[in-house]
């Protein structure tokens, strides 16, 4: 365990937030990556997620003397009601799904352009409130364990690309202006960046052992909840075989070699 200075905290999180804006250039610029493609990615982003929670986070919240197995697990169940509770108020959607499928295929469909944009400005809001506890989780994860907050930032990274794209393709599509999708797509990965600063400053008066185990634990439930409600769900959306699984596998196995390395 190697607890990590903000400023570095800081610039995995941003890094993370930013992302946004790959996904955001590929539905500008790019040919649009195929729906098995974002199925696998986001099968490997829910398998990292999902190791760090249980293989890093929940164990070292396990192990603080003040929390205890009962403790370190009350905290989890807590950070997985906090998401349920977000998503319930404010869902939102990957390309792909529902509104988004015509998207995915380049085919505008029966889709008016005013309906287009719509449909961008609210995965835009939905987005933005996701990405809040997702930039705590990262920052948080980084202040522990450098290796533990990059392992969350790369995760977070991977699935915020189809995010930006998402969000700029249809505005783009409906309005004609590159600038206009980018920024949209942009200002989503930022909340993520909000979220970190929100958490250092109301973190960081009060951060001790005791904090920091609840915390993880809290971040461990968040992870655990995105991957099981939102990733691997949406993946199978967007591809119905093997793809998705395989994706989990391998970002398990990527991520304990990436961890066993860098102990």
């Amino acid at each position: 365990m190697a607890e990590t200075g903000i400023f570095q905290a800081l610039l995995v999180t941003t890094a993370a937030g930013l992302s946004t804006a790959i996904g955001s250039v590929m539905g500008l610029y790019s040919r649009r990556p195929s729906a098995s493609f974002i199925g696998f990615s986001l099968g490997f982003s829910a398998g990292i997620m999902v190791l760090v929670a249980f293989g890093e986070l929940l164990p070292t919240a396990v192990a603080v003397p003040a929390l205890g197995f009962v403790g370190a697990y009350g905290a989890f169940f807590a950070g997985m009601m906090t998401y349920f509770l977000i998503d319930l108020v404010i869902p939102h959607e990957y390309i792909g799904q529902h509104d988004h499928a015509v998207v995915v295929s380049g085919d505008a469909g029966t889709h008016s352009l005013e309906g287009l944009e719509k449909t961008g400005l609210l995965v835009m809001l939905g987005i933005t409130i996701h990405n809040f506890p997702e930039g705590m989780a990262t920052f948080v994860g980084a202040m522990e364990d450098l290796r533990v907050g990059v392992a969350l930032g790369i995760a977070i990274a991977i699935h915020n690309i189809p995010e930006g794209l998402a969000i700029s393709a249809p505005v783009y599509f409906a309005s004609g202006s590159r600038k206009k999708a980018f920024l949209w797509s942009l200002s989503s990965g930022i909340s993520e960046i909000a979220g970190a600063l929100l958490a250092a400053a109301v973190l960081m008066p009060f951060l001790s052992e005791t904090v920091m185990g609840i915390t993880l634990a809290c971040v461990a439930g968040i992870m655990v909840a995105i991957s099981l409600d939102e990733l691997i769900p949406v993946a199978k959306t967007l591809d119905s075989e093997h793809g998705p699984i395989l994706g989990v596998i391998t970002g398990m196995m990527v991520m304990a070699i990436g961890l066993y390395l860098l102990k």
